[in-house]
């Protein structure tokens, strides 16, 4: 057997183990239009045993889950096309079980609210990186199985963060959040004032 030969049995039982152990790994469909995103974020799920997915817009994300539908999905709510939340509602439709977890930008907390009541496990506001989506499905990098029912956000509590990330970026000045946030001043002077939801 020459070592040319010898080279290509060894890629061929490399390429079978992995695609074995592929078949194994958890799966994560990553959807957003940010190609610079897509990359760093599959890259660094794939190192964690992920079998990713990515898709830069709605209808090609529709076209990979016809097949099967991913344990786990990661999507930007704004990109060209159809809305996330269109995606969000298909998934669900198609596997209940499928943690997702939704991308929102700054001020669309709106959103991020109707993502969650279709059935989305949390939101994070970009810019993100693998920990703290793996953090919000509800696992540690080790125990993508752990259970996520004690982890789903209430709706008042989805908006309670969204302020108060919003307020800490904007160093407690309550105008330049609100305009942030796209509300009255007062409506969000009324809600600071309310009591904090209890988590």
């Amino acid at each position: 057997m020459t070592a040319d030969t010898k080279d290509l049995d060894r890629n061929a039982a490399e390429a079978a183990a992995t695609q074995a152990g592929a078949d194994e790994r958890p799966t994560l469909l990553l959807v957003d239009d940010d190609e610079s995103c897509r990359w760093a974020v599959g890259r660094a799920f794939e190192r964690r045993g992920y079998a990713v997915r990515t898709a830069a817009t709605v209808a090609e994300a529709l076209e990979i889950i016809e097949g099967q539908s991913p344990e786990f999905a990661v999507i930007d709510l704004r990109m060209p096309g159809p809305s996330g939340l269109t995606l969000v509602a298909k998934l669900k439709q198609a596997d209940p079980n499928t943690r997702i977890v939704v991308l929102t930008g700054y001020a669309s907390v709106a959103t991020a609210v109707e993502a969650i009541k279709l059935g989305a496990t949390d939101y994070l506001v970009k810019p993100v990186d693998a920990d703290a989506i793996e953090a919000a499905f509800g696992h540690s990098a080790g125990n993508p199985e752990r259970d996520t029912q004690d982890q789903l956000l209430s709706v008042d509590r989805l908006a309670w963060e969204h302020i108060q990330r919003a307020l800490a970026q904007n160093n407690g000045n309550i105008s330049a959040t609100a305009r942030a946030l796209g509300m009255h001043r007062r409506t969000l002077q009324r809600k600071l004032n309310k009591r904090p939801v209890r988590r």
